[in-house]
């Protein structure tokens, strides 16, 4: 090790043999390959990041020639990035090094480097200075949090210093702008273009595709409420709220289809009429002779309730034809999944307390009063009364609200990769 770490890091692995391994693939790690073809250098943290500089990196085998070489700190990230890109002969992909010295040199010494790009905050002083010698450095997708800036404001000195070398600073929001400025990026380096985790773009499907839908679902009149990637614990609630709506057909959506005989098992045999999707689709395409024993032949005769759906990939269809959006993990604590999924749809999203997994998007929903947070089955119950209410009054002023407030979510976020490329690339 060759850093200012190196002597503890270098007694820690005496005796950890994780440690061990886990310094060894990073430091000494085989570079099969050199590189004379101009290459832009994408280093990213970990899984987020990796998957946060996916369409950035799209844009650039699209409109470049360049190579590009992503580093990752994480054997997760590295496996993602592998699932991404292993077939791809223009993307090369290494272990970042711990910023150590030599083996950066090492790195640069194989490619013509042209660009460095820096996902989110990613401060690593020997790669900055020893990028900087050939190449122009970017941040993209720049945040100071409170806690970090605390920490910065420590080293204001050094950072101004280090800062120097960073060429353009596109920050995720204009705090975030100001905040980099006040620890010492030149001022006019500076931008605020959104934030790369907000730029989404899901299927679209046509009407005749989701009046499809609506009549393979047999919905008539009713409100639809979609459930979305509920977890273990959570459609107890869904299912309890549920009762205080009228003329309303629950759709549940498990985050793990498997799960999906426990639940009939446990909460909807007796209870609910309702139908698994399976059996919708093969009764419409007349391929199942019903067996009364195996599926709950009551609830074809009557009017269904409860959908719940056992195949995966439905769910997206599903958010863009729902009145109702509840997303799931977030009422019990896993940490949420995505938001901006029904929100593509045009769709407020219903959600718990637990949002650590998706932080900064609850955040920007609650900051625009896109979406609502509730924090226990009495305030799921009081929610879902209140959403069906707005939707009956298709020209409320509060339902207008907070359609143009989705459009201008998407109107300002709409556009960060764009920016992010264009001016990486120029």
């Amino acid at each position: 090790m060759r850093t200012i770490l190196g002597v503890p890091v270098a007694i820690g692995m005496i005796f950890s043999s994780k440690l061990r391994s886990f310094i060894v693939k990073r430091i000494f790690q085989k570079i099969p390959w050199n590189i004379s073809e101009d290459t832009v250098w994408v280093h990213c943290a970990s899984v987020g990041e990796v998957n946060l500089a996916e369409p950035i990196i799209e844009k650039f085998i699209e409109k470049t020639e360049n190579i590009i070489l992503i580093t990752m700190l994480t054997d997760t990230g590295r496996s993602t990035a592998e699932k991404k890109y292993s077939n791809n002969p223009r993307i090369k992909l290494l272990f970042f090094p711990l910023d150590d010295y030599y083996s950066i040199k090492r790195i640069l010494k194989r490619i013509n480097l042209k660009k460095l790009i820096l996902v989110e905050t990613e401060i690593w002083p020997n790669l900055i200075k020893l990028g900087s010698e050939n190449a122009k450095v970017v941040m993209i997708n720049g945040r100071i949090s409170d806690s970090s800036i605390r920490s910065y404001s420590k080293i204001r000195k050094i950072l101004k210093n280090l800062f120097t070398k960073i060429d353009i600073f596109i920050m995720q929001t204009e705090r975030d702008r100001k905040r980099i400025v006040f620890l010492g990026a030149p001022k006019e380096k500076t931008y605020n273009y959104g934030n790369l985790k907000f730029n989404i773009e899901l299927p679209k499907y046509k009407e005749e595709e989701l009046k499809e839908l609506r009549s393979k679902l047999e919905v008539g009149d009713k409100k639809v409420f979609v459930a979305g990637s509920t977890r273990t614990g959570e459609e107890e609630f869904i299912l309890e709220a549920f009762k205080e709506l009228e003329n309303t057909l629950l759709i549940l959506v498990p985050r793990h289809i498997e799960r999906t005989s426990d639940i009939c098992e446990r909460l909807l045999d007796n209870k609910f009429k309702y139908q698994k999707w399976s059996e919708i689709e093969k009764i419409r395409s007349k391929q199942l002779i019903v067996n009364t024993k195996e599926y709950n032949t009551k609830a074809r005769k009557e009017e269904k309730e409860v959908i719940i759906i056992d195949k995966i990939g439905e769910l997206r269809k599903l958010y863009a034809i729902c009145d109702i959006a509840y997303v799931g993990g977030t009422l019990v604590d896993v940490g949420g999944h995505s938001l901006l999924e029904p929100l593509f749809y045009r769709k407020s999203p219903l959600f718990g307390p637990y949002v650590q997994n998706v932080r900064d998007i609850a955040r920007e929903v609650l900051a625009r009063k896109i979406g609502t947070q509730v924090n226990d089955l009495a305030g799921l119950k009081n929610a879902l009364l209140e959403i069906k209410d707005k939707n009956n009054l298709k020209n409320s002023n509060e339902k207008k609200s907070l359609e143009d407030g989705i459009e201008k979510f998407f109107d300002e976020n709409g556009h960060v990769v764009e920016l992010t490329f264009n001016k990486i690339k120029n």
